[in-house]
C-alpha cells in the first residue's frame, strides 16, 4: 500500500515537473529496500577504442558481443545471459566488454587497421574479420591478445555455457589446455 502511495506521489511530481518545462527530470521507481544488497543488472559496455586503450594499460582479453538489431536471440542473450549477476561480475573483472552491431555503418579501427561498412553485403567488414567470414548472430568473440586470431563462439549462450567460455579464457586455460579436455572436466556453478 505504501509503495503504491509513493509511486503515485512520484508520478504526480514527475507530471508537475514536466508541465513546468523541466524535460531533463528522470524518476526511477524501484522495489529495492534501502540498505539492501542490490546486484548490478547491466554490463558496462566499452567502445572498441576504449577497450584498445585499456588493453595498453592492463592486459586482459576483450569480449565482443557481435549482434544485429533484428536478431531475436541477441535480445534474449542480453536479457537472460548478460544480465546475470555472476556473468556481469566475472566479465567486468576479467575482460574488456564491447558490444558491436555487425551492421554498423561507422568505421571501426582495430590494430591500426580501419574497417568500414560493406554496402554490397550490408555488414561491417570488422564483423567479417572477427568471424572469419562465418556470420552468425549472436556471436561471442574473445580477442585474447594482439597475436592471437579472434576466437568466435557463434550462437546463443545460456548462463552455464557462458560460464564455461568465460572461465576458459578468463582463467588463462586458453593456449594451455585443449578446450575439449577443459569442457569435459568443467562443472558450471552459475544459474
Amino acid at each position: 500500500m505504501i509503495k503504491m502511495q509513493i509511486s503515485g506521489i512520484l508520478l504526480v511530481l514527475y507530471a508537475v515537473l514536466q508541465l513546468q518545462g523541466n524535460t531533463s527530470t528522470r524518476v526511477v521507481i524501484t522495489d529495492a529496500e534501502p540498505h539492501t544488497n542490490v546486484h548490478k543488472e547491466t554490463l558496462t559496455w566499452l567502445s572498441l577504442e576504449e577497450a584498445a586503450a585499456k588493453m595498453k594499460e592492463k592486459k586482459k582479453p576483450v569480449l565482443i558481443d557481435l549482434y544485429t538489431d533484428w536478431c531475436g536471440w541477441c535480445k534474449v542473450m542480453d536479457k537472460k545471459t548478460y544480465s546475470n549477476p555472476d556473468v556481469i561480475k566475472y566479465i567486468e573483472n576479467n575482460f574488456y566488454p564491447v558490444k558491436i552491431d555487425a551492421e554498423t555503418k561507422n568505421s571501426l579501427s582495430w590494430k591500426d587497421k580501419l574497417y568500414s561498412y560493406n554496402a554490397q553485403y550490408k555488414i561491417n567488414s570488422f564483423a567479417l574479420y572477427l568471424t572469419n567470414g562465418q556470420l552468425s548472430f549472436p556471436t561471442t568473440i574473445i580477442l585474447v591478445d594482439d597475436d592471437t586470431a579472434p576466437q568466435a563462439i557463434p550462437g546463443y549462450l545460456k548462463v552455464p555455457d557462458m560460464e564455461l567460455i568465460l572461465r576458459y579464457f578468463g582463467d588463462g586455460h586458453f593456449g594451455k589446455t585443449p578446450f575439449e579436455h577443459y569442457r569435459n572436466a568443467f562443472s558450471a556453478t552459475w544459474k
